[in-house]
């Protein structure tokens, strides 16, 4: 996964990171694209344990390739490692790397990638327990799971609007609302309800990988398939890992004592 440098590091366009893979090693025209745990990076050289596919760039283009695919905002940091006896560069932070520089470029026009409204807190089973439980036995999805995504996406606040044009509890764009039926975004059932069964279509096509369904649940299933796991975009990295950690908090806060004697 990318690393989210300090916000007091001094960050760099994405193309200079491109220059200096370019103009590094022997393999100076040959730029590997790495895929592993659902997260992509970029190396002068094929990295161990990853799946990687070479992209020839060719010295005379008029314009820097952007080997990410869709133009993203992505913050990361290069690193330098060695690597068979030679240095080698790039975007993942592999055993023995040592941080050269840090990147950002922006996330593209259009994209629903976001934060989320919600921060990282203790958990709220108060909160609509009731519509909870109840989207959670008609679809199936994990009650926790459910209730982690509504902190993240809107601190459970119903009348919720993102800066995206997401809308209610479960901070659905008005495309993804029409899909499944809601005629009030504002409606905490409607809301909870939709999610709920948009959540299990995710997790029936990701095969229950609940990173990528966070993910595809915040940048898009395309943005997903594109990057072939989780876009690298700050905002989705930083939201899959806000929703992790809400979940194993509600699981805990859910899970019912077990009654002695």
């Amino acid at each position: 996964m990318y690393a989210i440098p300090p916000r007091s590091a001094r960050l760099r366009p994405w193309w200079l990171v491109l220059l200096v893979l370019l103009a590094s090693g022997a393999q100076a025209r040959t730029v590997y694209r790495c895929v592993r745990d659902g997260t992509v990076s970029l190396s002068t050289a094929p990295e161990p344990g990853s799946r990687c596919v070479a992209r020839e760039i060719d010295d005379n283009a008029a314009t820097v390739p952007n080997l990410w695919g869709a133009l993203g905002v992505i913050h990361g940091t290069l690193y330098e490692r060695e690597q068979d006896g030679r240095a080698v560069y790039g975007t993942r932070a592999l055993p023995g790397s040592t941080p050269v520089l840090a990147f950002t470029v922006r996330t593209p026009p259009g994209s629903p990638a976001h934060t989320g409204l919600g921060g990282v807190g203790a958990p709220r089973t108060d909160r609509f327990a009731a519509q909870f439980r109840a989207a959670a036995r008609d679809t199936g999805v994990d009650d926790a799971w459910l209730r982690a995504i509504a902190h993240a996406e809107s601190g459970f606040d119903p009348r919720a609007v993102s800066p995206k044009g997401a809308l209610g509890l479960m901070q659905l764009m008005p495309a993804l609302a029409r899909q499944y039926g809601v005629a009030d975004p504002y409606s905490s059932a409607q809301s909870i309800d939709a999610a709920a069964r948009h959540i299990r279509m995710l997790m029936r096509r990701y095969k229950g990988d609940l990173v990528l369904v966070a993910a595809a649940y915040n940048a898009g299933e395309g943005a997903v398939q594109r990057y072939g796991g989780v876009p690298p975009y700050a905002e989705t990295e930083d939201y899959v890992e806000k929703v992790q950690a809400l979940y194993e908090r509600y699981r805990s806060a859910l899970r019912k004592p077990v009654r002695k004697g």
